[in-house]
């Protein structure tokens, strides 16, 4: 079985801390390491160094190079330039597909949070036996909600259709991306809807058949890049070909479009949070509502449900917050209520092409 982790993107929600230069899943927000140094910790007991792949952008190689020492350089798939998760999992699978076409592999991405680690690992192993059976499937692994949320996507299943070692795999219904509150409120009620943990596990010859069936443009470009892996000419042909790759994400590429009887559901209580959004973090790392959390130097009187980030040697005093977003590093401060962390991003954007670009 091999393992891939995503360390690309930005992460324009985590701003002022993330930045284009030294996007999320490099810095530091919980405890003593980087999101992707967590995320490779967490499958090193159940895969070797050499069966485990980073997904990232070549901008970003000695970031990557620095912080996982471990992984063989060999194993960095590092993009020319970002063509969204639709290109990014297609060169993946056609990579994977040259090496070890019906290999089992998992998907995984770097800036998550999964507390409970052992059934973690259980159900990822889990999942590479089940494709040891059934090569042309493509397992998903869901997480039982928490509360209804309308950032995430979600995935109906079905009955269970098989059970090994008391972790039960379901049948797929369908796939649900950010609906409303009314739709959210129903999913978390209903026992067969789990948040879409955007983890799968699949086999490289399946899931490249899927480009050739639903992409076939893209498909083909891949497969030039798969006959050129390993090659001299293969940093030529990627800095060439890749670029002009569509720039459409995974879900929309294929996803939308595959039948329910190619998907197999593990739904799981994982204790997994998507860290990309401040209020999402708040989420993951407070036991209750009202409980704040803070980094750094940080004092906080009489407040509650709040967020108070350090990254300097001032201390940070709040008194009175409530539901409030505090965040200070070296060059900027960023003070908002939590539901306003959409406009974030509309922010940073804002910056592009302004004296304060550098801050973006």
């Amino acid at each position: 079985m091999k393992i891939v982790i995503f360390a690309g993107g930005v992460g324009t929600r985590l701003w002022p801390l993330s930045r284009k230069k030294t996007p999320k899943q490099f810095e530091k927000i919980i405890g003593d390491k980087s999101t992707v140094q967590s995320a490779v910790e967490r499958v090193l007991p159940i895969v070797d160094p050499a069966d485990l792949y980073i997904s990232s952008g070549e901008i970003y190689k000695d970031i990557l190079f620095e912080q996982l020492p471990q992984i063989p350089k060999e194993n960095f798939i590092l993009e020319p330039e970002m063509r969204d998760v639709g290109a990014a999992v297609g060169l993946v699978a056609a990579i994977l597909g040259k090496e070890s076409p019906n290999e089992p592999f998992i998907i995984l991405w770097s800036d998550h949070i999964v507390k409970n680690e052992a059934l973690f690992q259980k159900t990822l192993v889990t999942a590479g036996k089940l494709l040891e059976d059934d090569k042309n499937k493509i397992i998903f692994i869901g997480e039982n909600s928490r509360f209804p949320s309308q950032n995430l996507g979600w995935i109906e299943f079905g009955n269970e259709v098989k059970n090994i070692e008391e972790v039960s795999i379901h049948e797929l219904k369908s796939f649900h991306y950010r609906p409303t509150l009314e739709i959210a409120e129903k999913f978390h009620e209903s026992p067969n809807h789990v948040w879409n943990t955007g983890y799968f596990a699949t086999t490289p010859s399946f899931l490249f058949s899927l480009y050739e069936k639903f992409s076939p443009e893209m498909y083909k470009n891949l497969l030039d890049l798969q006959q050129a892996w390993k090659t001299q000419d293969f940093g030529n042909e990627l800095k060439k070909i890749y670029p002009a790759l569509e720039k459409i994400s995974f879900d929309n590429l294929i996803l939308e479009k595959i039948s329910p009887s190619d998907g197999l559901v593990i739904a799981q209580n994982l204790k997994w949070s998507d860290i990309g959004a401040w209020e999402s973090l708040k989420e993951a790392l407070s036991e209750t509502d009202k409980e704040n959390v803070t980094k750094g130097k940080v004092m906080i009187i009489d407040s509650k449900d709040s967020l108070a980030y350090n990254y300097t040697d001032q201390m940070l005093v709040g008194i009175d917050m409530e539901e409030l977003l505090v965040i200070n590093t070296q060059d900027v401060i960023l003070i908002c209520p939590k539901k306003s962390v959409p406009k974030i991003k509309k922010f940073v954007e804002s910056l592009n092409g302004t004296e304060n670009e550098h801050l973006a």
